[in-house]
């Protein structure tokens, strides 16, 4: 899908990195190649695309083996060395209790096992006013949400949490009465990354902000896109569960309804709704990515096609929807580090999971 979005030398590039990029990601520190621009002193240089080669650390010349040096061009072709650390899926790059502020959870639970019909007269407003470094930690985001809307906390039910994208419905329905109805996110946050079966129970709001089974069951595994380890390619981690429809909302929450679909393009300006970083913006700096993304325990899976933003998101925003400024869907955010944020292309999830997010 790339030749619809690339031309001239970007396109070029692209089809250099297909040729060269098993090469450069067998080189040391290593993670991933893609089109972009080349960065000057931190400044991106709009009019010279090259080849970024994405590195988990830069490191001198002198410490590195003659074959793991980065040429500085391939042909007429410039490359040029991104540090990006280590790309890491989902919940792995911030873990939640790091990044959070929760409300502390022995007060939490002494109020709410409080019987307000039992008590001789009303609390005092001071006994459960909520400080300043306890009303940070709460977030509607990760509260029980009916409709649930994209943006929301979700999980299978042996994951922590993750994020809804949006409300969705199988392609083969349009034009036509829908009988399926679907919440979006990635495999990992729906199916457990492959260790889930069909039919497992998704809670909203996910386990680690207290969703529990049966009462927030919201929907039930339906499909996803098995992700391959050990240096199989990948597109998509991306799954699907069943809901039913008056339990679900195709609003993002803070952006609105999807309109349609937009290829990513370098510099377009975007926006996410998730569920621990909430409403963030960022923009597109590398189109047609490979990278190497690690699941833990081992596994790395090698996802081709991929769109990298600035650093946008935390853990827990996995199967957020990256959307253009135009409420357009451009992307499903999976994986990242401390400063990049990776998605996949959302028209290859679309075309894997046969639906229609607009």
């Amino acid at each position: 899908m790339f030749e619809d979005q690339l031309e001239g030398q970007y396109l070029d590039i692209a089809n250099c990195q297909e040729e060269e990029q098993d090469a450069f990601l067998k080189k040391a520190n290593v993670v991933g190649v893609g089109v972009g621009h080349k960065v000057t002193e931190g400044k991106e240089e709009e009019n010279e695309p090259c080849m970024a080669v994405f590195v988990s650390q830069k490191l001198p010349l002198s410490l590195l083996k003659d074959d793991d040096i980065i040429p500085k061009d391939i042909g007429n072709l410039k490359t040029d060395v991104i540090e990006t650390g280590e790309i890491f899926a989902g919940n792995k790059h911030v873990p939640l209790a790091m990044y959070e502020r929760a409300i502390p959870a022995a007060r939490h639970e002494k109020n709410r096992q409080i019987a307000f019909h039992e008590l001789e007269e009303p609390p005092s407003v001071e006994e459960f006013a909520i400080t300043e470094e306890e009303f940070a930690g709460i977030q509607i985001l990760k509260a029980r949400m009916r409709p649930a809307e994209g943006g929301a906390s979700i999980g299978h039910y042996h994951i922590s949490a993750g994020t809804i994208a949006t409300a969705v419905y199988d392609t083969s329905a349009f034009t036509g009465i829908p009988r399926r109805y679907y919440i979006l996110s990635n495999n990992h946050v729906l199916a457990n990354s492959n260790d889930a079966r069909i039919g497992d129970p998704i809670l909203q709001p996910g386990w680690y902000d207290g969703g529990r089974y049966p009462e927030d069951l919201i929907a039930r595994l339906s499909q996803f896109v098995p992700i391959r380890f050990g240096g199989q390619s990948n597109y998509v981690d991306a799954a699907i569960a069943e809901a039913r429809f008056q339990d679900i909302d195709r609003t993002i929450y803070w952006i609105g309804y999807v309109k349609g679909v937009a290829p990513p393009r370098i510099g377009m300006i975007v926006q996410k709704t998730g569920r621990t970083t909430n409403y963030t913006t960022g923009r597109i700096t590398h189109v047609n990515a490979t990278v190497n993304v690690n699941y833990g325990g081992g596994k790395v899976a090698r996802m081709q096609r991929q769109i990298l933003t600035t650093n946008m998101s935390a853990g827990g925003d996995s199967g957020s929807l990256l959307c253009d400024m135009n409420e357009n869907a451009v992307g499903l955010l999976f994986a990242g580090s401390s400063s990049v944020t990776v998605h996949n292309d959302i028209r290859y999830v679309q075309a894997l999971l046969g639906i229609k997010v607009a």
